[in-house]
């Protein structure tokens, strides 16, 4: 066989080698941001429609988050929220919409100690996203049914399940669950 032919043998041999490398890494790289965000990743999707817009969007959320200074909070204040979320939670039969906006309020001042930006709500969301994929969009369906209620447009039964999704993200928020710590608060 000519030394050309040899040539052309080994650079298509080279070509299918990295193309397969490339598409492997890429499919990796896909399956971590799908992982990492969850149901966000599939929503970023359908806002996007492109996944390569998605993903460079889901990545350059990362890139933002990993600049911000987000923290824990200190075990006082985690307790001091717990309290203020029963008696919110407590008052929710009596007073539904002052409740809901109670608990809007609440989790974003426990954003805001956390150390989350409190520019617009969408970047707050995408910047929660990023170690909440999966509770985010509790946020935003609880949120909208908030905006919804200060409009008079939601029934009692929205605003209870605005109370469960702010719930579970107040869970996350604090960092350990909120009923265990109830039980251990008061015994």
């Amino acid at each position: 066989m000519d030394t050309w032919a040899w040539i052309v043998i080994i650079a298509v041999v080279v070509i299918a080698v990295t193309l397969i490398a490339w598409a492997a890494s890429r499919k990796r790289r896909t399956n971590e941001l799908r992982e990492r965000f969850g149901p966000e990743y599939d929503r970023t999707m359908t806002s996007d429609g492109d996944r390569r817009e998605a993903e460079s969007d889901l990545r350059e959320r990362m890139e933002r988050h990993e600049a911000l200074n987000i923290r824990p909070l200190d075990p006082d204040a985690a307790d001091r929220y717990r309290r203020e979320w029963r008696d919110v939670q407590a008052r929710f039969v009596d007073a539904p919409d002052e409740s809901l906006s109670r608990a809007d309020g609440l989790i974003t001042e426990v954003m805001q100690r956390r150390g989350y930006p409190m520019t617009d709500f969408e970047q707050r969301s995408a910047d929660l996203s990023v170690e909440h994929g999966d509770t985010v969009q509790d946020y935003r369906a609880a949120h909208a049914i908030s905006m919804a209620t200060s409009r008079g447009q939601a029934s009692t039964e929205d605003q209870r399940q605005a109370m469960v999704h702010y719930r579970s993200l107040f869970d996350e928020m604090i960092g350990a669950d909120t009923e265990a710590s109830d039980r251990q608060v008061n015994r």
